[in-house]
């Protein structure tokens, strides 16, 4: 480190500040007439008079330098050896060509470490996952499930970022499974590639994948489709079994015929039909049956979840008369499997015109009922007595007195048997629904609607979707709106005619799109069911990799529905053979989560529970843990890919048995040392010792003014 003095002022100043000094002294021990024995008037001698004057001297001086505030300027220069880092993939499809001969290369990239530390490079070993290594190479265990060599790189890149790194030794088999490619980074560093593994395709047969639906109902029947990759089994056949919980549901055979070009490799699909017959999380098994001289049987199974779930809203039309409005009503909800309808007629034959009473339904679509002859009154008033969300449609057989008793949204006072034919006109300050108001200007082009003739008088709390509109005039009266806030859902068509807008707008445009979709949207808005629970404890995700934690979050309310923590929670977890597991948690607010390690694979319910002022909360619900075998289902090493990846970045390509060549190259290149300076400003005055310096010098010459007695 050096360091230079820089004066803010002239040099020539510090002249004056020794003159300041030296006049100071000077004045305080002048020279006084002698006496006899040498001694002076003030009791001092000589000697002792001199050496007062010089620590005066030196501490005015230096008071007075001070005053000038000089800077000291330091210069820091490090030295940085050159980095050099062992990356490698330490993922299971790297051991899958034999740890004898794994352990061979390992055993010399180990003595190119020490090789390269002893040239006085700085070696560092990185693996997957981030880690950092010190141990021996041999060491270390190649278990990681899944490799992504992408962002190993990117994260070395990031670490050393302004370092002087200049090599990257990648020691891998060139297979990834996530991430990105490592050919598509830029790396301000060379790569040298080390390749494992075995680059002849291996006599195989692999489950390359299996499509399924994520979600399936109760009783619908779903595809599950097997995707097969063979190799070096021209002419064989093979049998893909689809089974649940240990049930055998069906069996496929699968012939392997040559492809042109003579290519030993081959590409199959089958594809199972299958009914959901439980509710649930339901875990089912695709597997290729093991085949003689197979080279891994880990990549013939794999597992499929499906959530099969009862969620079907129930839905009951209840209609005075038939109508082309009902079949319309029929088709647009048929569209949305998420409803299972059930249409009756009041005035058809009796089997359609009553329903089961006990039968609970999810929405009521009422079409003109309540009825002027009050034929379905009765059964209107069980089911709104319920509370069920409701849909009423109005017509010219509609009664007005007891429809206004029995909706929140609007009032209507009509004229007997006299109607008006308005079109819709779209509200734009209507905000619950994400309808696009552009292709809403085709209902201006639609037939008119029957509407009662009359007043019309919304009720507080309600909201318009459409207006009408009479010819070009815009009225204020209500088409279409609902009541979200009140008890019961509730939402109106005041009038008849629907059939006729999608009728006209298939003509139109060839589709029916945005009657069906407004329709839609306002039926699941008024049909939606709302989370009242106190006690919500749910995973993050649905699904898990295993070896992953499995998160929980818990949300936990009072009667106002406040957040309240510091309630112990017990839940228990079942795996699919029954085995229950038991937890107790107590979330707080700065942690509401609760996590759990080493899950086996499987399909798990859970459910969650908590006491609250004497009242149990229950919560339930389940998620998944998946053994992701993505490291079996490639096991041929891609040695193209590390070689572009060098060529790429200035580096080379090694096989492990060059290795030794890949210390010479790396040595023989400059690889000068970096130097870095860093210069600092800093006040002299600002050095504390040097005010103890000062301090002690003033403290001495007043301590021996006072012994040798002078004032």
């Amino acid at each position: 480190m050096r360091s230079d003095v820089i004066f803010q002022s002239s040099p020539w100043w510090i002249l004056v500040c020794l003159l300041v000094g030296a006049v100071y002294a000077f004045a305080l021990y002048q020279p006084l007439p002698r006496l006899v024995g040498g001694a002076t008037v003030g009791g001092f001698d000589k000697r002792t008079t001199y050496g007062l004057a010089a620590l005066r001297f030196v501490v005015v001086s230096l008071l007075c330098f001070l005053l000038l505030n000089p800077l000291i300027r330091s210069l820091r220069t490090l030295t940085e050896k050159p980095k050099v880092v062992l990356a490698v993939d330490n993922s299971e499809s790297v051991a899958a060509a034999g740890r004898p001969a794994l352990n061979r290369s390992l055993a010399a990239l180990q003595s190119i470490r020490q090789q390269l530390t002893d040239k006085g490079l700085d070696v560092a070993v990185r693996t997957l996952g981030d880690t950092v290594t010190d141990a021996d190479l041999t060491q270390i265990t190649f278990t990681r499930r899944t490799t992504d060599l992408s962002g190993l790189l990117s994260s070395i890149r990031s670490d050393y970022e302004g370092r002087n790194l200049t090599d990257v030794v990648l020691v891998s088999d060139g297979i990834f499974n996530q991430g990105l490619s490592p050919t598509f980074g830029q790396y301000p560093f060379a790569v040298q590639t080390v390749g494992l593994g075995d680059t002849i395709p291996k006599k195989d047969i692999q489950l390359k994948g299996v499509i399924a639906n994520r979600i399936a109902y109760l009783g619908n029947q779903f595809p599950v489709k097997a995707e097969l990759v063979s190799n070096g089994f021209q002419g064989r056949s093979a049998t893909v079994v689809l089974r649940q919980n240990g049930r055998e549901l069906g069996r496929q055979s699968v012939n392997f015929s040559g492809t042109p070009g003579g290519k030993s490799e081959t590409f199959n699909q089958v594809t199972f039909q299958t009914t959901a017959t439980q509710k649930g999380v339901q875990h089912y098994v695709v597997e290729v049956l093991p085949q003689p001289g197979e080279f891994s049987t880990l990549n013939n199974r794999q597992d499929v979840y499906l959530d099969v779930i009862d969620g079907k809203e129930k839905v009951l039309l209840l209609a005075l008369t038939p109508h082309p409005d009902i079949k319309a009503i029929r088709s647009i909800l048929e569209r949305n499997q998420n409803y299972e309808l059930d249409v009756r007629v009041l005035t058809g034959t009796p089997a359609e015109a009553t329903p089961p009473v006990d039968k609970v339904y999810d929405l009521l679509i009422l079409h003109q009922v309540p009825d002027n002859g009050g034929v379905g009154n009765a059964l209107v008033q069980k089911y709104l007595a319920k509370n069920t969300p409701v849909l009423f449609v109005l017509g010219n057989q509609s009664s007005m007195g007891p429809f206004n008793t029995s909706n929140p949204v609007m009032q209507v006072t009509a004229q007997p048997n006299q109607s008006d034919k308005v079109t819709g006109l779209f509200n734009p300050e209507f905000k619950q629904l994400n309808l696009d108001p552009a292709r809403l200007e085709l209902l201006s082009k639609l037939p008119p609607m029957l509407v009662p003739y009359g007043e019309f008088r919304l009720q507080p709390g309600s909201e318009v979707v459409l207006w009408q509109q009479v010819g070009s005039v815009r009225t204020t009266k209500p088409l279409l709106a609902l009541n979200l806030t009140s008890p019961r859902k509730t939402a109106v068509l005041a009038g008849e005619g629907l059939w006729s807008w999608r009728l006209e707008e298939y003509a139109l445009t060839d589709k029916q799109e945005v009657v069906d979709e407004l329709m839609q949207k306002v039926i699941q808005l008024i049909s939606v069911k709302e989370d009242r629970r106190k006690l919500r404890v749910y995973p993050i995700r649905n699904e898990f990799v295993a070896g992953e934690k499995v998160i929980f979050e818990t949300e936990l309310y009072n009667d106002i529905y406040e957040r309240v923590y510091d309630k112990p929670v017990r839940l228990e977890i079942s795996d699919e053979k029954g085995l229950t597991r038991t937890y107790n948690y107590t979330p707080t607010e700065a942690n509401s989560r609760f996590e759990i390690s080493r899950l086996p694979e499987g399909a798990y319910r859970f459910r969650a529970s908590v006491n609250v002022n004497n009242r149990a909360e229950q919560s339930s619900g389940q998620f998944v843990v998946r053994d992701l075998q993505l490291e079996a289902l490639n096991t041929t090493a891609d040695h193209g890919l590390l070689r572009q990846l060098s060529q790429q970045t200035g580096g080379q390509f090694y096989n492990p048995a060059r290795v030794d060549a890949l210390v010479r190259d790396i040595t023989a290149r400059p690889r000068p040392a970096r130097l870095t300076s860093t210069e600092e400003m800093n006040e002299i005055i600002n050095w504390r010792w040097l005010f103890f310096v000062v301090l002690a010098l003033a403290a001495v010459e007043w301590g021996l003014r006072k012994f040798y007695g002078g004032y």
